[in-house]
Parts: C-alpha cells; structure tokens; sequence
C-alpha cells in the first residue's frame, strides 16, 4: 500500500497545532517549528518526484459522504505545488520571525506615533504564546487542503474552515486597539464570500445528480454540459468569494484594516498565504468548471483588475501606516495576477501563477521587515521614523531589498512574473496592459518615498538607540533573500512545472494564444 503523502503533507500542521495545545514555553516554539521544517521538507521530496507534464499526481481519493457525491479526493499539478511550496517555505520564516514576539503579556511603546504607553499603546495579546503558533499551522494546514483538493465539497468545507485560524490570529494576537473591529470585518466579508458560493456548490450538485449519479469531484464535473444561463449564475458565486478572499476592488476593504491591526506574522500569513486561495480558486474552479462563463465575464473581470492595479497603488503611495501601506501594495499586486488570469494567454496565464508565489514571498519579506521595525519603535506611522539606516543598517538593507523586489525590479523575482503578465496581457488586450503598466511607475514611487520617509535623513530622537538585526532576525529573512534573487535570475526551473498545467487549462476553456499580427510587407508587428 502507497503512502498517502499528500494526506501526510496536509494533516502534519494540524496535528503539530492539536499537539502545541498541551504544550507551553519554549518547547511549544521548538515543536511548531520542527512540525513546520518537516512540512517542507515533504513538500521538497514531493517537488522532486513531480514529473512535468504529468498532469494531475499523487492522486488519492476515498468516498466521504456518499449521500452528497463528496469526496476525499487530493491531486497535485504544476499550479498545485508552486502554491505548496510557498505555504511550506513562508510558514516556518513566520515561526523564527515571531519567536519571541509574545513573550510578554505587555509591550513597551505604542503603534500610534508615541514611546510612551497610554491611550495608543499596544494592546496584550488575548493568548499565550503557544496559541499564535499553533493557529499559524492551522492556517497552514487549512491551506495545503485546499492547494490540492480535487474534490468542490473539499475545497468548500476548507474555504470555511480557514476563516477561524486567521480570526484569531488578527483579534488575538492583533497589537492594535482596532483589532477586534478587523478581525469581525475579515469574518463577515469571508462568510459572506461563502455563502453566495454555497449557493453555486449546491447547483453543482443538483445537475450532477441530474445527469446521474452526484458527484463533487473535480474530474466529473468539468465533464458536466452545463447550460449557458445557468453556468454564468454558478460561476458568479464562485468569482465574488474568490475577488473578496483575492482581493479584488470592490471587495477589497476587509483587508488594509484586517492588515493593520494584525501582528506581522499574522500578516504573512493572510496576506501571502491565505490570499492566494483566491486567485487559486479562479484557476482551479472559474476556468475548470465554467469556461464558457469565464470567457463571457472577461470584460468586466479585466476592468476591475486594471481598477485594482491603479487604485491600490495610488493608496500606497499617500498611506501612513507602514502595515496598511503594504496591504495597498498587495490590492495592486493581485490586480496583476488577476489581470494575467482573464488575459486568458499562456504567458499571462503562467506568469500569474508565478506572481502568486513571487508575491507571497516579497510581500512576507515585507511585512517581516516592517515588523521588526515597529517593534524596534513602537510604532507603525511612517512620519515617525528618519535616519534609521545610520543606526541598524541591515534591517534598512533589507527593507529597501524587499522593497525593491515588491515594485519588481530586473534580476528580482517579482519583475519575471509580471513582465509576463503584462507582455502575455498585451498580446491579446493592449489597452488594458498599457493603463497596468502606469502601475509599475507608482509601485518605484510608493516604495522609495516609504524607504526615503522612514531609513534616510537626519536620525530621529526616537531612532538613536534603535539595534540592528539580531542573528536569529536574519536568518528569518535569509531564505527569502534567496529565493527572491535565484528565482529572479533562474526562473525556468519553476516555469517548467508551472507550464503544462496552464496548457491544460487554456485547452479546456478553449482559448489559444493570439497569432501575432503580419504587416503588408510581411514584417510582423
């Protein structure tokens, strides 16, 4: 009998989080991270038994509920494992970087512009220490699930269920006074996201069981004639849960104050994790089950994306608060990667998928970064900071690095999945590529004036005795550094996977690349 190595690789976060229940102090850090680093390094054999271009892998499926047609089925394709590998590699970077973030029950300094406790100050976490980690692997564990599920009713309960992980973590653990206000509005967007797809769930269900016997899985229902009408009203619920979880504008208000009030661990973990289920979604679900739909939403989906892309970045630029200042930078990032989706071009196709992991590690680097920052001052506004490049030099470093990598520079990950998305998104759609690309100049502007606001001029009373790094900080940030700069200068090895995978998916909604336009002359334009 096979090892169920995806059951295994989904399942062990969920177990270290049931385990870390019964376990207090350090230990509870050494187990969490041990749970994690073992995550990773099953999701690394899994990487390097894929085989490219071999379609759906790894497949385990068990009938679940018979009466609904709902299966245990897990799969792993090329798209599937890039997003494994990031929730692998960013969860245990959140572990180290939070490490002893919650060691004590109260925190000097305020994030609203004052060194000195009162009215602003930080509030304590509502927890222990052990609580944030082990609901960091509840979401991670939430993630994985739903990364290869290949089963809608799977994939559903998961959609719901990482809603309470990630509740707690930004209303526990959350240093803001606002932190319960975030956390209710991150759950009341969610579930309403939820339930409008539920509705769509259960039409699924209703017309296979009508042209048979019922079926959720994934491999039965692409398979399904769907009529027009009611296919666009099914993949409507699907789109609005998956645009507020992405997000998309006009869903998107949940998350600059969900990130906000959040502790930048939990930050990561919503942001660079959880966020992507909804790009995922669209890939997976939206394409697979209603291609015919997906083609006829396009115009309004591209609208909203470009809208997104502008919009966010704008905010970005005029934000003074240094955590809703990177949730701006992510609204404009994922109008990118929906952009690159609905482009419905290979190249955009593929270069989405890499955004996704491109982002989730840029904009972790980000909010670490930011994190240590702020728990250096005690404060999250930009006005307050100046000259900190004077007196912690590395951790000025490495915020300019995952600035730089965020606004997509050459040789930088970022810069090789959205070159792609615009250039793919340009073949097929140029207007919309070209208004995009007014993004990338204001990206080079909300990043260098955030670096010039807060590390350059004179060094503020507040910053002199502000340390650097420790040696833990930067072994936190070290694998990220890495992997921004090996996938910006060697990409292919992740292209590769990704590839085949979007092939598939572009056959099945039925769209090829546009051939490129000839001139009279038979020059190619």
């Amino acid at each position: 009998m096979t090892c169920p190595i995806l059951t295994v690789l989904a399942a062990l976060p969920a177990l270290g989080a049931l385990a870390l229940i019964f376990i207090r102090g350090a230990l509870a850090k050494q187990v969490a991270l041990a749970v994690s680093l073992l995550v990773l390094l099953i999701a690394l054999i899994l990487a390097a038994r894929f085989t490219i271009g071999g379609g759906m892998q790894f497949s385990e499926q068990a009938r679940w509920i018979k009466a609904l047609g709902a299966y245990y089925a897990l799969g792993l394709d090329g798209i599937g494992l890039t997003l494994v590998l990031l929730v692998s590699i960013v969860t245990p970077v959140v572990i180290v970087a939070s490490w002893r973030d919650f060691d004590r029950k109260k925190k000097a300094g305020s994030s609203r512009g004052s060194n000195a406790p009162g009215p602003g100050a930080d509030l304590a976490p509502k927890y222990e220490a052990h609580v944030f980690f082990a609901l960091v692997l509840a979401v991670e564990t939430c993630a994985l699930f739903l990364f290869l599920a290949t089963d809608v009713f799977l994939f559903y309960v998961f959609f719901e269920v990482i809603l309470v992980p990630m509740y707690f973590l930004i209303g526990g653990f959350g240093p803001g006074p606002r932190r319960t206000y975030a956390a209710a509005k991150f759950l009341i967007f969610g579930l309403l996201g939820g339930f409008v797809m539920l509705a769509s769930v259960i039409g699924l269900y209703a017309l296979s069981a009508g042209a048979g016997e019922a079926s959720y899985l994934l491999s039965t229902l692409s398979q399904l004639r769907i009529g027009t009408g009611t296919g666009r009203w099914l993949f409507i619920g699907f789109m609005f849960a998956f645009a507020i979880k992405a997000p998309l504008v006009p869903l998107h208000t949940w998350l600059p104050d969900a990130a906000e009030e959040s502790s930048p661990g939990g930050a990561v973990m919503m942001v660079g994790v959880m966020d992507k289920i909804g790009t995922f979604g669209m890939i997976r679900f939206c394409l697979g089950l209603f291609p015919e739909a997906s083609r006829w939403a396009t115009p309004v989906v591209l609208v909203l994306a470009v809208v997104s892309i502008i919009y966010g970045a704008i905010l970005a630029v005029g934000s003074k608060d240094l955590m809703r200042f990177i949730a701006y930078t992510s609204i404009s990032h994922f109008g990118f990667i929906v952009l690159g989706i609905f482009a419905f071009t290979s190249q955009s196709l593929v270069g989405s998928t890499l955004y996704m992991l491109n982002h989730g590690l840029s904009t972790a680097a980000l909010f670490v970064a930011a994190g240590y920052l702020i728990k250096r001052r005690g404060s999250r506004s930009i006005d307050d900071y100046g000259g900190v490049d004077r007196v912690a030099p590395v951790l000025a470093g490495l915020l300019l690095f995952a600035g730089l990598s965020t606004l997509s520079l050459p040789g930088l990950s970022s810069f090789v999945s959205e070159f792609m998305v615009l250039a793919g998104t340009f073949s097929r759609h140029p207007a919309y590529a070209v208004v995009s690309t007014l993004a990338v100049v204001l990206a080079a502007l909300y990043i260098l004036i955030a670096y010039q606001r807060t590390m350059t001029g004179p060094v503020q009373p507040a910053v002199e005795g502000m340390t650097d790094l420790t040696r833990r900080e930067r072994l936190a940030m070290a694998p990220l550094v890495f992997l921004i700069v090996l996938l910006g200068l060697f990409p292919k090895p992740m292209l590769s996977i990704i590839e085949p995978a979007v092939q598939s998916a572009m056959q099945h909604v039925g769209v090829s690349d546009p051939q490129p336009r000839v001139g009279a002359e038979g020059g190619r334009r």
